[in-house]
């Protein structure tokens, strides 16, 4: 029996992973109705996070803490497990859905240190974090006041949020600093980007939240000036994570940074599944070189390599080829972006089964 491992990423402010999943198999199942799928929906440390944690441990515990986002109140979910950890999703927070990119230079990373302050206390030993998909380029810096660290300025003055912050601090007191989890923290990472530079948080995701051309060079420079408040490893894969989130975080309490794609992956369990299928099915809303960076779709198709699997991937747009590796772009097989992200489901299932009907062998 043909053997299909369906493992999306989620489509960013369209479908989550598991729907994404599901789609799939159900463009499949219209070509090769015998065919066995199964379904593992993905996540990277950005949004889905949560989700991907929950689908694989049935001890998480669903827990809400209150933010403040610049549209109002806003219920962040988070997890506590049983035996202790808590699992936070910056999406979950403030992401680019949430916040939007209307203010890039004063979109700030305060509701993520709500959330872990409220993970601390209640309490959890342990915390996993997941980054990705923030609307900050701060640094961390907002996390990391609510954390307890102060931020000042020339003549000891409080600093606005965001980077306009890290434009003008001279200094970051960690006095009453909340202590870590005695169990550390786990960053999982979406990116292996530096803090600034050409490969910088500020230079690769600044335009994605509303950076104009002119504006990236100012948030590079921002950010190069927290680092030498702060000190710590912004030259570390990862540092530029969410906006430089893992580097200020990392900078003030014990962590480790991983790949959340790998992570999560090996949570899933899914190496063991892709081992012997036939086909392993990935996919995202936007397939480019980023994709080969530390994101889900392209850790799949590394992951089929390795084990000799073909690997096909689906996404809404598809900037960069690979040609041992099918693709389909879900705005091609609509016409338009519009389109597409009008009736996404459709157009995944009709992606998969085109996939379906160039499989060698009926199911």
């Amino acid at each position: 029996m043909t053997r299909v491992v369906l493992a999306p990423d989620s489509f960013k402010s369209s479908l989550s992973a598991a729907r994404a999943a599901e789609a799939m198999a159900e463009g499949f199942r219209r070509v090769r109705p015998g065919a066995m799928l199964e379904c593992r929906p993905q996540a990277d440390g950005g949004e889905g996070t949560i989700d991907a944690v929950r689908a694989a441990r049935p001890d998480a515990v669903v827990r809400t803490t209150t933010v403040v986002l610049p549209g109002g109140p806003h219920e962040a979910r988070w997890l506590l497990l049983g035996d202790g950890t808590a699992v936070v999703e910056l999406a979950e927070c403030c992401g680019l859905p949430l916040v939007g990119t209307g203010d890039p230079v004063g979109a700030d990373s305060a509701p993520l240190g709500v959330v872990l302050r409220a993970a601390r206390g209640a309490p959890a030993r342990r915390i996993i974090l997941g980054l990705g998909g923030s609307a900050s380029t701060d640094g961390g810096a907002g996390c990391l006041r609510e954390l307890g660290v102060r931020l000042s300025g020339p003549a000891g003055r409080d600093v606005p949020p965001g980077a306009a912050g890290l434009a003008v601090v001279a200094g970051a007191d960690a006095a009453d600093l909340l202590e870590p989890p005695p169990g550390g923290l786990l960053v999982l990472c979406d990116v292996d980007v530096p803090l600034f530079g050409p490969r910088g948080a500020a230079t690769v995701f600044g335009p994605q939240k509303g950076a104009a051309p002119a504006l990236v060079p100012v948030l590079d420079d921002a950010l190069r000036r927290w680092a030498n408040v702060v000190g710590g490893e912004p030259e570390a894969p990862g540092a530029g994570a969410a906006g430089g989130i893992g580097y200020g975080l990392s900078a003030f309490w014990p962590a480790t940074m991983v790949s959340g794609a790998e992570y999560l992956s090996e949570l899933s369990g899914l190496p063991d599944r892709v081992a012997g299928a036939e086909l392993v099915v990935t996919g995202e809303g936007r397939h480019d070189e980023q994709s080969y960076a530390g994101k889900v779709t392209g850790h799949v198709v590394r992951l089929a390599e390795r084990h000799g699997v073909p690997a096909a991937v689906i996404a809404g747009s598809v900037t960069v080829r690979r040609p041992e590796v099918r693709m389909v772009g879900l705005v091609a097989l609509a016409g338009s972006e519009r389109e597409a992200m009008r009736r996404p489901a459709h157009y995944l299932r009709l992606a998969a089964a085109r996939l379906a009907a160039g499989l060698p062998h009926a199911g």
